[in-house]
């Protein structure tokens, strides 16, 4: 009797150890997911960026930085609609975009009866440092505008960027023409 009581001890002993060692691999299986599913948001949002601009003095030039403050700019690619004719810009180590930029592409637009400001939506493709890693990432955004006509000229005046959505950088033409398209009727 003695040594079936033991042998009964020894393998409720060894279920007990082995349910332990089980639960205990399921919680470091259960860790590791989270922390998976943590580092990959985190890497979700050091790749992508989100431009805020701001408008000179004389409303010519809008410099552009990031929203988040641990994100650098090395340079940006602004394209725009096809419809316009226009070459897309290429802005290295100052983000900005100049009024010069755009003069020609909205110069033959018929914004008479308009009021308010204007927008002109373009693609811009930004290469930036976050946490070390060099990223890109294609948004498109309205550059916000107003025409001052003038005696011999209309000078346009940048007031501000806004962000349209977020795009693929090989579908991003396209989904600019067809918002250029759906607005121009």
């Amino acid at each position: 009797m003695v040594a079936v009581a033991a042998l009964i001890i020894s393998a409720l002993t060894f279920w007990n150890s082995y349910s332990e060692r089980t639960a205990s691999e399921a919680e470091r299986a259960a860790e590791k997911a989270d922390e998976a599913v943590a580092k990959a948001a985190a890497a979700e949002r050091s790749q992508s960026l989100v431009l805020t601009a701001a408008a000179s003095r004389d409303a010519r030039t809008l410099a552009l930085a990031p929203t988040e403050a641990d994100k650098v700019i090395q340079s940006l690619t602004i394209r725009f609609p096809t419809a316009l004719d226009a070459r897309a810009i290429d802005a290295v180590i100052e983000p900005r975009i100049e009024a010069g930029w755009i003069d020609d592409a909205v110069e033959d637009l018929d914004r008479r009866g308009s009021s308010g400001d204007l927008r002109l939506p373009v693609a811009i493709t930004t290469r930036f440092v976050s946490e070390g890693e060099t990223y890109s990432d294609t948004a498109l955004y309205d550059i916000g505008y107003r025409l001052d006509s003038g005696i011999l000229d209309t000078d346009v005046e940048l007031r501000g960027l806004a962000l349209i959505e977020r795009a693929r950088p090989k579908d991003a033409q396209a989904r600019l023409d067809a918002i250029w398209k759906a607005r121009s009727r």
